[in-house]
């Protein structure tokens, strides 16, 4: 099983992101009780009680002092059992990152994904984002000497009006780092975002798909080069060091998701609480759970598969597609298939299954939908 908590604080908005989250604090310790309380709820959501993985994400976890980290993980050992060799992720900024709150952490993580985006000031400085170019470097080497060895970092790439080489600098400097782990992300312009008002007005250009697709293809150059192994589209890892909670979605895994804005899938319908913290404060409080139930259907469900199992490089088993579709899938979508071969886009490896080609990766979402049945 596995389990995600959503902390829906930040100290202040970046321009890019469009996440369910708040910037005033006053009502995180209130938050955490509803949180606990929601663990107690949802309890017997999923009939397996012990965890295989634990991810906080946000907003931006490493706002949690100990007192509340201690709240929230005795409530989860309370009602499940943590396995021995749990992965339990923390999203950080590197700015919450002192010597001091990394040791504090590592008691009770074991694995940090911190939000660098980019080692360039003046870049940070126009996205909004609260840490200094300096604090980028320094916060991983200090996670690593306060003991943590399990650690990915998060880079943006496609950024409009930039020098080129800025790209290739972040890149150097986060392979520098030796991390095993890195998730880069083209920048996506929202529409309720400040990146997204600018664009409304005509002072940002809209999104430079030539660069994003140019530099993608450097940032797989130079990650595979190095031995890193291109397993999800926007993730890359040592072998064997896989983002173990993030592929359990890929792979179709039942999860449960706590907290304002969280999702929870258990294989036949998805569960979405609401994105308002007054609101989920409120339901939970009265033993309630805020949230919204979609079934379904064995269509949606195939269509899910592609379109995140297309993502990794495990692709797609065309068994489980006929298995789920309760008909031969490979016979019935045999035209859509046919054209994404000739594409160049997709193969049927000797193991049956659909994987995305090198330059398949640019269009990932192109050919699910292509794939999709009806």
């Amino acid at each position: 099983m596995h389990l995600y908590l959503h902390i829906p604080f930040c100290k202040q908005a970046c321009h890019y992101c469009d996440f369910h989250f708040s910037t005033s604090l006053s009502q995180k310790s209130s938050l955490v009780d509803a949180l606990c309380q929601e663990i107690i709820l949802q309890k017997d959501y999923l009939p397996i009680k012990s965890l295989e993985t634990i991810y906080f994400g946000g907003g931006t976890p490493s706002l949690l002092t100990e007192a509340e980290l201690v709240q929230i993980f005795t409530t989860i050992r309370t009602h499940f059992t943590v396995s021995p060799t749990a992965e339990i992720t923390l999203e950080a900024n590197p700015d919450d990152l002192s010597v001091e709150t990394l040791h504090m952490l590592r008691r009770y993580v074991n694995r940090l994904s911190i939000g660098i985006q980019t080692f360039d000031e003046a870049t940070l400085r126009w996205m909004n984002r609260a840490h200094t170019a300096i604090e980028a470097e320094s916060c991983v080497w200090q996670a690593r000497e306060a003991g943590f060895e399990n650690m990915s970092v998060d880079l943006i790439y496609g950024i409009p009006n930039r020098e080129k080489t800025l790209w290739q600098t972040d890149l150097q400097k986060a392979l520098a780092l030796d991390v095993p782990h890195l998730s880069a992300y083209a920048l996506t312009i929202e529409p309720d975002t400040a990146f997204g008002r600018w664009q409304k007005k005509g002072k940002l250009p809209p999104a430079d798909e030539s660069l994003a697709a140019e530099q993608f293809e450097e940032l797989t150059k130079a990650l595979t080069d190095k031995g890193y192994e291109h397993y999800e589209i926007s993730n890359f890892a040592r072998p064997e060091q896989y983002a173990r909670h993030n592929t359990a979605y890929w792979q179709r895994r039942s999860y449960l998701g706590v907290g304002p804005s969280a999702h929870s899938y258990n294989g036949f319908s998805r569960q979405y609480n609401v994105a308002n913290n007054a609101r989920y404060i409120a339901e939970i409080r009265q033993g309630r759970l805020p949230a919204e139930v979609e079934e379904l259907t064995v269509v949606d469900q195939v269509n899910e598969y592609l379109l995140t199992g297309l993502r990794t490089q495990w692709g797609c088993s065309l068994s489980e597609l006929t298995t789920l579709l309760g008909e031969d899938f490979a016979q019935k979508q045999t035209h859509d298939l046919a054209a994404m071969y000739a594409s160049g886009w997709l193969i049927r490896n000797s193991n049956d299954r659909l994987q995305l080609t090198g330059a398949g990766k640019l269009f990932a979402d192109r050919v699910a939908a292509t794939l999709f049945v009806e």
